[in-house]
């Protein structure tokens, strides 16, 4: 596919919705489970977007119309520490874990957007979480750059500059949001944040462990 407005949902339906399947089929065969993670992960890093068409395909072939922007989002709230271990930091140092615990806290209030939207005054409340989140999200990736080397820090700096950026749309989406009522452009806006979450916790992983 090409990998513009669904990007964000295209990066996620392989850590959100395909590898917490793997790790129940793993209670039965691990065997099976560990290809099936290897192949797809490959497969996945070699054609961005591939477990994103799969399942779409397999959507369309079943005739059925799935607004996946929102299952996706809704999905990440119930994803587990188990399911999300590619993006956690070993480090023990007090900053790693606090920016493990961040970018959780994060992922976990935007997934609730899907189930509050239509709530406003709840919503509003939401809003305001997410702000709070966003700003500690950033103050903890501060305090990792502390302990990140020159050519990591560097990339660590622009994967920051591209949260905020994500961060301000998502606000800009919440205003038009409120004017017109576009819930889908609200799910794929959390749903970039996310991405850029994984992003910085990669970029950490990369260049720190």
């Amino acid at each position: 596919m090409t990998m513009g407005d669904e990007a964000p949902v295209a990066a996620l339906v392989l850590p959100v919705l395909i590898r917490p399947v793997l790790a129940q089929l793993e209670r039965c065969d691990v065997g099976a489970s560990q290809t099936l993670r290897t192949a797809l992960s490959r497969a996945e890093a070699t054609v961005p977007g591939l477990s994103y068409d799969l399942v779409a395909g397999i959507l369309r072939h079943a005739d059925l119309s799935i607004n996946l922007n929102e299952s996706i989002l809704r999905l990440q709230g119930s994803t587990t520490e188990a399911d999300a271990m590619e993006l956690r930091l070993n480090r023990s140092e007090d900053a790693f874990q606090e920016l493990n615990k961040k970018s959780a806290a994060l992922k976990k209030i935007l997934s609730r957007i899907p189930d509050e939207i239509t709530d406003r005054k709840t919503f509003l409340e939401t809003i305001k979480e997410i702000a709070s989140a966003i700003k500690k999200l950033l103050d903890a990736v501060n305090e990792v750059a502390g302990f990140t080397p020159g050519a990591g820090k560097q990339m660590l700096e622009q994967r920051k500059r591209e949260f905020v950026k994500y961060s301000k749309r998502f606000s800009n989406t919440l205003k038009e949001y409120f004017k017109e009522g576009q819930a889908n452009a609200v799910f794929v806006s959390a749903l970039y944040l996310i991405h850029q979450t994984n992003q910085i916790m990669l970029t950490v992983k990369s260049k720190c462990e």
